[in-house]
């Protein structure tokens, strides 16, 4: 899930946000405003109800964002790089680049979300009985007792040993340490995410059926992400064994034909030294990688302002570019990727690319493994 725009960093880590939070942000406004908090609380003008709600929803986001930099912050601390944080329609994912070490390490870096949610709910517990003492507004007790009750319920939702959620990674943390193989216990915590996605889906349609709320559709849709989301996660695992040990270097695509920077957009598209398959070239400035540039960027430019704009001027800048030295394991890249030509990795060596890796770069390196496999165990 690639963030529609970024809010900054927190703590060294980008935070962005997607487009279809504003979907999830509106329901919860609206929900508070026209259904929980003037049912509790009538007689108030329609703008209170409304600046309760947003500032509820607001919170509860904030609140969102905390547990995922719980896991952000916890994973660098064991020695794992941190993509992003993007916060999207079902909540929040802080993006790791690398997989944890060790069993403790997927533990401590899979517990702290769930303990920081648990924490906050009490936090706002306490809050609410503090402000029902001192007579406070009975609307401000009521947002305040909201946010307690949903982050406990984040935190009680999010251990359930079910990948992708954190009891996944939890599940998945104690039969890597009973087992010693952590392809085995992804693959049980993937299967036990899409089994429990499933009774979800059956719950929620049974629910939306019976009574036609929208909370059943609600839980079916959750439920439906969790089959889907698992199944990713047990295909990446999969592909990450048949991957394991494999270096850059024997994957990538070597020497790759690059793009000076200051070359206009109308050349690039109309040089013979690019009219290759490729849909993605390396851009370099003085030998030196600075971006990426792809065919479908440079096209959308019109013909007039092609003849003068620099392929820099369209190019993904390297610091939105995957990087990777030669020896790093293929298998670290597998999260990573995403389909599109503009997520094209680039691989450097002592500040002087080597090379590029695509997605079908990968695919023809499994389908080799997988039809050698037979051969390499015999020879064993």
């Amino acid at each position: 899930m690639r963030a529609t725009f970024v809010l900054g960093r927190i703590a060294g880590v980008r935070v962005g946000v997607h487009w279809s939070v504003l979907f999830i942000f509106g329901i919860i406004a609206f929900g508070l405003s026209q259904g929980r908090l003037p049912h509790a609380y009538p007689g108030r003008a329609w703008a209170v109800y409304w600046a309760a709600g947003l500032c509820t929803a607001v919170v509860f986001f904030a609140s969102l964002l905390a547990h995922e930099l719980a896991h952000a912050v916890v994973a660098r601390r064991n020695g794992v790089e941190v993509d992003d944080i993007v916060l999207w329609l079902l909540g929040g994912a802080a993006r790791l680049k690398t997989e944890a070490s060790s069993p403790g390490a997927e533990l401590r870096i899979a517990g702290v979300g769930p303990l920081v949610s648990l924490l906050l709910g009490g936090f706002f517990a306490l809050g609410a009985w503090l402000l029902t003492l001192v007579s406070a507004s009975g609307i401000v007790v009521e947002m305040v007792a909201w946010l307690a009750v949903i982050n406990v319920l984040l935190a009680v939702f999010n251990a359930v040993p079910a990948a992708p959620l954190d009891g996944g990674r939890l599940l998945r943390a104690f039969l890597w340490w009973r087992t010693g193989d952590r392809l085995r216990a992804t693959a049980n915590a993937t299967m036990a995410g899409r089994v429990f996605g499933w009774l979800l889906v059956v719950l929620g349609l049974v629910l939306f059926l019976r009574t036609g709320t929208f909370g059943g559709f609600w839980l079916a849709l959750i439920g439906w992400f969790l089959i889907a989301a698992a199944t990713t996660e047990g295909r990446q695992a999969q592909l990450r064994g048949v991957l394991a040990g494999v270096p850059v270097r024997d994957v990538m695509t070597p020497e790759p034909l690059t793009v000076p920077a200051d070359t206009t957009i109308a050349d690039f598209l109309t040089g013979v030294r690019y009219r290759y398959r490729h849909s993605a070239f390396p851009v370099t400035d003085d030998g030196a990688a600075v971006g990426l540039v792809t065919l479908d960027s440079a096209r959308r430019v019109s013909q007039t302002e092609a003849q003068a704009l620099p392929v820099r001027a369209v190019m993904v800048p390297l610091s939105k570019v995957i990087v990777v030295g030669p020896e790093s394991p293929v298998a670290d890249l597998m999260p990573r990727m995403e389909p599109g030509a503009e997520h094209r990795v680039l691989v450097v060596d002592r500040g002087m690319l080597v090379g590029i890796v695509s997605p079908s770069d990968v695919s023809r390196m499994v389908t080799w493994l997988m039809s050698t496999a037979p051969k390499r165990r015999g020879r064993r």
